[in-house]
């Protein structure tokens, strides 16, 4: 029983963390452009939300998911902001190659922080997780306290297993790349993101 829920954790993270959005753009332009350990780390960040988001929608604290959906215009009104905000500082930022040179603690714990609250400034993954909970057919009411650390570890080691995949590959990409490889990764990464917070800032105008 618990090593199926480990499983079921296991796809529900890899399903929440894979399609490509804004996060995974960010973590790629940080692997291509700062090294993979801080893309690891900027992945990291996420899989850690996708977690608190997954614990409500599995425990079903309804409490908490109600303040989230009640507040989601706010909540989505930051996040789009916040994008816009990475995706202006990438695009100024100056591009320089990869030395080899280990990342300052403060650069690590940026990477971190700012993927983990981009991440829960999503509302919509508490739906997602509901919905793919739904899915996989877990119960989300009368589980034991070792039943859901199991699926919240799953969870975990789903989304973090995707994001080391994902950094380590594009890595691989990144010993070809010179400066100016670097400094057009930095402006259609800025683009992209930019682009995605706009698109969640009309969204959120039309809707309202």
């Amino acid at each position: 029983m618990l090593s199926e829920l480990f499983i079921k954790g296991l796809i529900l993270g890899i399903s929440i963390a894979a399609p490509v959005g804004p996060i995974g753009v960010l973590c790629m332009q940080r692997t291509l452009t700062q090294g993979r350990v801080v893309g690891i780390v900027s992945g990291l960040g996420a899989a850690c939300a996708d977690v608190i988001y997954g614990l409500i929608a599995g425990l079903g604290l309804t409490m908490v998911s109600q303040f989230i959906m009640s507040h989601k215009l706010w909540i989505q009104l930051i996040g789009g902001v916040f994008l816009l905000y990475l995706g202006l500082k990438i695009l100024t930022s100056k591009a320089r190659p990869m030395d080899g040179t280990p990342q300052k603690s403060s650069s690590l714990t940026s990477a971190f922080f700012t993927t983990f609250l981009q991440t829960l400034t999503n509302p919509m993954t508490i739906l997602s997780f509901a919905a793919i909970f739904a899915g996989l057919g877990i119960v989300n009411t009368h589980t034991s306290a070792i039943s859901s650390i199991t699926l919240i570890v799953g969870i975990f080691c789903g989304s973090a297993a995707w994001w080391i995949f994902l950094t380590t590959t594009v890595s691989m990409m990144s010993r070809r790349m010179n400066q100016q490889h670097m400094a057009m990764i930095n402006v259609i990464s800025g683009i992209i993101i930019c682009l995605f917070g706009m698109f969640s800032l009309i969204r959120l105008m039309i809707g309202s």
